[in-house]
């Protein structure tokens, strides 16, 4: 018998995944997702082979080459529920798990095919990745990681996002993951401010920027006292003195970190913890701007009237000189009341600007990472509380050079995701303990 056979599909439709499981008759079933030419190195097939044999895996794949270029790739992992996890071009199934996971599906999608089969599959075995380098392909997409991390809140790709999401859905119930849409209460009344808010500013390094953030925040107009919290952390560029160009204003708080580690997560804990930090806390970065004088106001004002713990807002991503560039505006429409919480776990990102009710994230705190942090503690807040929206664009994302997300080498964006799996693995976990499953 024929040890493996490959299928390069027409689409990822559940039709084709019915298809390749039809004709499948060999004991391995190698999907190649690329339209380009697939080459193995000398014995690459082989060893793909002999690590799904010696393991059982369900699925495996691996390390290759875009051509000339090595292409890691990362681990599998529990929680690694995205459907844009990069895999590779080639997912090698074991041929009676892939014929049982197909058996099982119910619903037919136009996209989200492949992405319920390898959902599936994941429920029979382990997927294993070997990080060893065994084939060549050539990915076309020559995007940098800046433009890449957006795909999912692309408006031309609503009706993917819509069928993604109802997998998932269902991937998260047969797991036992799965949150119904009943959220604890707050009390936002609860504690003794003396502000009602504080735009709260990390920084590092931010020369260029730093100014026009601040100016953005004090130029609010509010019907409540507010602050502004900025946390430098060791700056050496000459951002401290552009900070403390503006303590002529007493509504700027300015942190001065020790020279121990804090990264964005630890910076953010400073702020919440400073006794004039407001009831709200509420997100600026350091190279960005609020989009007109309201933002803090509504901000506030959705607190109030959606009765939530965090509140997410609408941006605009643009140059360094304010220019609109693609793809615009983020609205994050894929949040939903109903099952925003259980789709946060598929998708890379919440959304922006944010704004924390700072007696929880007293309780909680953002993880010491300077990527991530808000994410971790998003999901851990819509595990139990209702997270508002605001659809209004509220502040402008500036991409450029010095970005966290800007032209990300491989290594770079590995690390990142791999980080990210791990927080929805954790939030998986505790989620299923939660349910008692």
């Amino acid at each position: 018998m024929q040890r493996v056979s490959v299928f390069r599909p027409a689409s990822f439709s559940t039709a084709e995944m019915r298809r390749i499981a039809l004709e499948a008759d060999t004991d391995y079933t190698i999907i190649y997702t690329r339209a380009t030419e697939l080459r193995w190195v000398d014995f690459g097939l082989e060893r793909m082979l002999q690590i799904a044999d010696d393991t059982g895996a369900a699925m495996v794949y691996s390390d290759h080459f875009n051509g000339q270029e090595a292409a890691p790739v990362i681990d599998y992992q529990f929680g690694s529920l995205r459907d844009d996890f990069d895999f590779g071009g080639v997912q090698m199934y074991r041929t009676s798990i892939l014929k049982e996971a197909v058996a099982g599906m119910d619903a037919d999608y136009e996209f989200a095919g492949l992405y319920d089969l390898r959902l599936r599959v994941s429920r029979h075995g382990a997927i294993m990745h070997v990080s060893e380098y065994l084939y060549y392909e050539l990915d076309t997409d020559s995007r940098d990681s800046g433009e890449k991390i957006f795909d999912y809140v692309n408006p031309r790709n609503r009706g993917v996002q819509i069928e993604m999401e109802k997998v998932c859905t269902e991937h998260l119930k047969a797991v036992g993951g799965y949150l119904e849409p009943v959220f604890k209460d707050v009390d936002l009344s609860e504690g003794e401010f003396e502000y009602e808010a504080s735009v709260v500013i990390p920084c590092r390094n931010r020369v260029r920027t730093i100014g026009d953030a601040i100016r953005s925040a004090l130029d609010q107009e509010t019907d409540f006292k507010y602050n502004v919290i900025v946390v430098d952390d060791n700056s050496t560029d000459g951002t401290v003195d552009v900070i403390k160009s503006f303590l002529g204003d007493e509504r700027l708080v300015y942190i001065a970190q020790d020279s121990s580690y804090h990264a964005i997560g630890g910076n953010w804990n400073a702020a919440l913890h400073h006794p004039k930090c407001g009831r709200f806390a509420l997100q600026l970065d350091s190279d960005d701007l609020y989009s007109d004088a309201g933002t803090v106001q509504k901000f506030v004002d959705a607190f109030r009237e959606q009765d939530c713990a965090m509140v997410v807002g609408t941006y605009r991503i643009t140059d360094f000189d304010l220019n609109t560039i693609p793809p615009g505006v983020i609205d994050h429409k894929e949040w939903t009341l109903e099952n925003g919480r259980n789709n946060a776990l598929r998708v890379n990102g919440l959304g922006a600007p944010r704004g924390f009710w700072t007696p929880l994230l007293r309780k909680l705190n953002f993880p010491t990472t300077k990527y991530g942090e808000d994410y971790a503690v998003g999901l851990r807040i819509s595990r139990e509380y209702r997270i508002g929206r605001i659809y209004d664009v509220m502040y402008n994302c500036r991409r450029w050079d010095d970005n966290s997300d800007h032209g990300l080498s491989v290594e770079k964006v590995n690390s990142n995701n791999l980080y990210k799996d791990r927080l929805r693995t954790w939030e998986l976990m505790a989620r299923i303990a939660q349910n008692g499953k």
